[in-house]
């Protein structure tokens, strides 16, 4: 989906969330279960405040639980090597045109990944863009086509089988999904990017 950066961000940011969080103290205990779960992973102390994603979701407790155990997957313990993960991760999340997923996961591509500066900027113009290896290239041409056609096409599924074992061609589709859906909720609840994330102006 092309569109203007600034505009986007606008749209997505420029009105107040549409729904309110939580207080900490409010969430329900199957919601902080997988909370903290997802800051002991993370070595966040377990009484630091709630981020404003969760304490929104929070508001249907069983459902948050549910999709951050299925998330936690994809934290890190991913048959997928990191840097494929975090390509398919950031391309789904520019064509969703989402400043918090992409800012967060361009920090988290560089630091953790080894995705460069200059490949945050190929992933903006897509598979398509000159410098790509046969497998990064093929991984971001996944995104596409599963972001336009719902499908990963013959043609790009044959590059993905040469390099990727079965485990990871059946991990790729559904880590697209799982960013799809967390684009969904971030840009219809209109979350506030936190301190740190420069939403879609992130490279």
């Amino acid at each position: 989906m092309p569109f203007n950066c600034e505009t986007r961000m606008e749209q997505v940011l420029g009105s107040p969330p549409r729904i309110d969080p939580l207080p900490d103290g409010e969430i329900a205990e199957a919601a902080m279960v997988a909370i903290d779960k997802i800051r002991t992973m993370n070595d966040i102390a377990l009484d630091t405040p709630v981020p404003e994603f969760f304490a929104t979701v929070g508001k249907h407790p069983e459902l948050l639980a549910a999709f951050l155990d299925f998330g936690i997957r994809f934290l890190g313990d991913t048959a997928l090597a990191d840097r494929q993960r975090e390509l398919a991760i950031l391309r789904t999340g520019w064509l969703c045109g989402a400043p918090f997923e992409w800012g967060e996961h361009v920090l988290i591509a560089r630091e953790d990944a080894g995705v460069s500066g200059e490949e945050i900027e190929w992933i903006v113009q897509g598979s398509a863009a000159p410098g790509w290896g046969e497998l990064d290239r093929a991984v971001l041409k996944a995104c596409e086509e599963l972001h336009a056609e719902a499908m990963i096409s013959d043609a790009t599924w044959e590059v993905l089988a040469r390099h990727l074992s079965d485990q990871q061609l059946i991990e790729l589709p559904m880590l697209a999904g799982q960013y799809h859906k967390v684009a969904f909720v971030q840009n219809s609840l209109r979350f506030r990017l936190r301190e740190g994330n420069p939403g879609l102006s992130a490279r």
